[in-house]
């Protein structure tokens, strides 16, 4: 009987399987609610933007905004980096972090605070897009977007009362919309002098904290209570409009600005040797300072003269007085044909100390070469007086990039007129019909400057600055700008017309400065950036 009633129940069981899966199968195909509607399926475009932040919060900046630029190249090149950038922003963290917690603990009471590891771990941060701004001024402004999961091991020791207390940061987690801005753009390398950064909404930090092996965030209320402080305090300080300035450059050695006069005196000169086969030289003197583009002083030519008298003063405008160099050649004058160099000789301007007069007698050379046998001819001597005045803080002022303010004027301006200052940044868009090798004519009251001239440039940067000294505010006066091509292969057309624009001094002496770009008039797309300043003996706001 056992073996039946297994048999049996083996053939119940299978039975009773199969009619119920009959009976399921019916009841699902013809048994389904009525009340059940077809789903509705929106396109993802049709999405508002907090939906699709609702369903996809992880989408990249540069994807849902289309003025934000995408960074996968510096994702790449930091995650490779990554090992040695870690080590390196470690080391200078706690090189920066180390006098501000010496300044600090004597305040708490605390003996000492010491790092006892600091890692960043192997995850880098990652960039989710950037936002460029782009200016009239000279600066450069980005919004990057920043996610860092990291797996950081920061862990601080803290002594007081003799008692010591470990304190462990982990699991951290930041995302942050800061704006930096390098400014001003200088042409010294690393070609800016400040980094201005500021946060463009509240932070979101988020981290583990560890107290003697205990998570004190697990503690009920303290985690919200430490985020929102984190929050707070950071955004107090650097929330937009407030900045963290990190001064990388002195502004006045970058913009390279005049910080003094160099008063020269040409005395004399002794045993010049003739250049002329028919009687004596007609010596000059020609002075320059290195690195300066503005235009060599000279002295008067003594005619006939082996051992000339000038006794002639001239003022130059100093920039750097550690590296300029003060280039005196004499020549021969000639009526026709190129004059002949008669000798040089440089002096560094770190020999001369400031306030002091300080006469040279110096050993015309052929060249600055010391191996050049020809320098061991005597070419005769020439005999200088240099006097190294340096302009005071208040003379020589801020630049207009720290403080909004214009410089004052030198020393020399008439009383009630001023300096109008003219600095031509770059063109756009200007192209000759013949040729394009544009240079910038200026007119101002008849007088004429004018650029050096770009090959075969149709966005032409010149960056140049050119100064007119004014006996009375020009009000009513008009600035000629002409920008013009030229072309020494073209015979037909040589010089041609790219553009220009006649500008109205009136706003630039109420306003003391003004920046724009100006539209070309007979070009077609053609503008170019003009910066004026107005600058008179009292300091301008």
């Amino acid at each position: 009987m056992g073996f039946f009633s297994t048999i049996l129940g083996f053939f119940g069981f299978g039975v009773g399987i199969s009619i119920g899966l009959i009976l399921g199968y019916f009841l699902f195909i013809y048994f389904q609610p009525t009340d059940v509607k077809d789903p509705k399926i929106t396109p993802l475009v049709d999405q508002d933007d907090e939906t699709l932040q609702k369903m996809l919060p992880e989408i990249p900046n540069w994807i849902k905004n289309p003025d934000f630029d995408r960074l996968d190249w510096l994702n790449k090149f930091i995650e490779l980096m990554w090992p040695y950038l870690e080590k390196a922003i470690c080391k200078t963290a706690k090189n920066i972090a180390k006098p501000i917690i010496e300044e600090q603990i004597p305040k708490y009471k605390i003996d000492a605070v010491e790092f006892q590891t600091l890692t960043l771990g192997s995850l880098p941060p990652t960039f989710q897009g950037m936002k460029v701004y782009l200016t009239d001024e000279k600066e450069l402004i980005m919004e990057p977007s920043i996610k860092w999961a990291a797996n950081p091991n920061v862990t601080i020791a803290v002594k007081a009362y003799g008692l010591k207390a470990t304190v462990q940061v982990v699991d951290l987690q930041v995302f942050l919309l800061p704006r930096i801005t390098l400014k001003p753009l200088v042409p010294s390398f690393p070609c800016f002098a400040n980094i201005f950064v500021s946060l463009m909404e509240k932070p979101h930090v988020d981290f583990g904290l560890k107290l003697v092996g205990a998570d004190l965030m697990s503690i009920p209320g303290v985690y919200r209570i430490v985020q929102e402080l984190i929050k707070d305090q950071v955004a107090n300080m650097y929330l937009w409009p407030k900045t963290l300035e990190v001064p990388i450059l002195d502004l006045a050695k970058a913009l390279r600005r005049p910080v003094g006069i160099l008063h020269v005196k040409v005395l004399h000169a002794t045993k010049l040797k003739k250049k002329d086969l028919l009687g004596a030289s007609d010596p000059y003197v020609k002075l320059k300072l290195t690195d300066d583009k503005m235009p060599s002083k000279k002295t008067t030519v003594k005619h006939k003269n082996l051992n000339p008298e000038w006794n002639e003063e001239f003022n130059l405008t100093v920039r750097d007085p550690e590296s300029q160099v003060l280039e005196i050649n004499v020549y021969d004058w000639e009526q026709v044909g190129k004059h002949d160099k008669m000798g040089m000789n440089v002096i560094n301007l770190k020999e001369v100390s400031p306030e002091e007069p300080k006469r040279f007698t110096l050993e015309l050379l052929k060249t600055l070469d010391p191996s050049d046998a020809q320098n061991e001819k005597s070419r005769g001597q020439i005999v200088v007086e240099l006097t190294y005045k340096p302009f005071k803080e208040d003379e020589m002022g801020k630049g207009f990039d720290e403080t909004q303010t214009i410089p004052k004027a030198p020393e020399g301006t008439p009383p009630g007129g001023g300096l109008l200052v003219v600095m031509v940044h770059e063109a756009q868009d200007v192209e000759g019909k013949y040729h394009t090798n544009p240079h910038v004519r200026i007119i101002f009251r008849g007088e004429e400057k004018k650029t050096k001239r770009i090959k075969k440039n149709r966005d032409p940067r010149w960056e140049e600055e050119y100064q007119f000294t004014v006996e009375e505010p020009p009000t009513n006066d008009k600035l000629h700008v002409e920008v013009v091509s030229t072309s020494s292969r073209n015979l037909l057309h040589q010089k041609e017309s790219l553009g220009y624009v006649n500008i109205n001094l009136g706003d630039v002496v109420s306003n003391k400065r003004i920046n724009e770009k100006y539209h070309l008039i007979d070009s077609k797309n053609g503008r170019i950036q003009i910066e004026l300043q107005w600058r008179t003996l009292e300091a301008q706001g």
